[in-house]
């Protein structure tokens, strides 16, 4: 299995590979991005020559890494810096629940079924396994959400737009664990005004603990595309849920062809299922009817297992006390143009 990683190692962020209990280090100044911009095809070879073979010797300028460091002694950086993030709601049980959470209405809306939607979110806030995530000011309804993310590298002779599901299949370069943190009290008031989410989501998402590449599971997926890889979420210990990942309603492929529309994907993208079934709080408040389980706490510990793929958890840091909220001022109710004025005297 190719696991691709980041690490801090004694204050210098490297790139490489895990394999077994070990770190083996890309040389120095060689990112998981660059990897992604090789494609996977050439990333297997770095991979086997850099896993197998001899640490570099002092001059030398392959693309062996120094000595292999016990994984241990580093700690974890979020797999990749994105170039792009898009996260997608692609379970139509989460669709379920939230639409109850939200409007205290059944079913799913008929738009949800016609095409994938998603929403861009912040590439630049994007946390590690390990991470402390502090709860923004404001929110008293903090939440998880349970998703895998598709990593997109490059295809030699691909522009990376208008393709087809069966094309859009090989840029999937690897698969990562996501958590798309919530402040559900944010999100709701902004989505009002039909526009967001915004704050209620851009400040933190985990991405970790490594890429595996797509080879790994090119034997799992069934006659229409979809991964059975099972999903489960954990709050201090405790199971809140769980799902399989072929429960999505468009597989990868459909996702990524769906977003290089009239548009293009690139190395380094990322693009996120979507919460799984019960794998948030605010899906379960609505099927419960009420804020059952609690929202997060500051000192919560929560854990994101796929099968596969690996093990993310974050710890709730304390609130950000801080006002910022900032009120509109009224409409003025001034002419509109320079003949309103001329006509009023002006």
């Amino acid at each position: 299995m190719v696991k691709i990683a980041r690490w801090n190692d004694d204050g210098e962020v490297r790139s490489g590979f895990v394999h077994g209990d070990h770190a083996y280090p890309l040389p120095a100044g060689v990112t998981t991005n660059d990897l992604l911009a090789a494609g996977l095809e050439e990333t297997l070879r770095i991979a086997e020559r850099t896993i197998s073979g001899p640490p570099a010797a002092a001059g030398d300028t392959s693309d062996r890494g120094d000595a292999p460091r016990p994984l241990s002694d580093v700690v974890l950086l979020a797999p990749l810096v994105p170039a792009t993030l898009r996260d997608f709601v692609a379970f139509e049980e989460h669709v379920e629940g939230m639409r109850i959470s939200i409007d205290g209405a059944a079913g799913v809306v008929e738009e949800w079924y016609q095409a994938p939607t998603f929403y861009f979110t912040n590439p630049h806030t994007i946390r590690a396994t390990g991470e402390e995530i502090p709860i923004p000011a404001g929110c008293s309804q903090l939440d998880f959400e349970t998703e895998v993310a598709a990593v997109v590298g490059h295809v030699p002779g691909s522009s990376g737009s208008n393709l087809t599901a069966e094309e859009a299949h090989r840029h999937i370069f690897g698969y990562t664990v996501f958590n798309d943190w919530s402040a559900r009290d944010l999100q709701r008031r902004e989505m009002k005004v039909s526009l967001g989410p915004c704050k209620g989501k851009d400040f933190a998402g985990t991405l970790g603990p490594w890429i595996v590449t797509a080879d790994e599971f090119a034997g799992r997926h069934d006659d229409e595309g979809f991964l059975g890889l099972r999903m489960s979420v954990e709050v201090n210990g405790v199971r809140i849920g769980e799902d399989l990942l072929s429960n999505m309603g468009w597989p990868f492929a459909e996702l990524v062809a769906y977003a290089s529309q009239d548009s293009r994907i690139a190395p380094g993208d990322v693009l996120g299922s979507g919460t799984c079934g019960s794998g948030c709080l605010a899906e379960l408040w609505g099927r419960n009817g009420a804020q059952s389980p609690p929202p997060l706490q500051t000192g919560d510990k929560v854990s994101m297992t796929v099968e596969g793929i690996g093990t993310i958890t974050n710890t709730v840091g304390a609130r950000r006390e801080a006002q910022t909220l900032v009120r509109a001022r009224p409409r003025p109710r001034l002419p509109r143009s320079y003949e309103a004025e001329a006509a009023a005297g002006r």
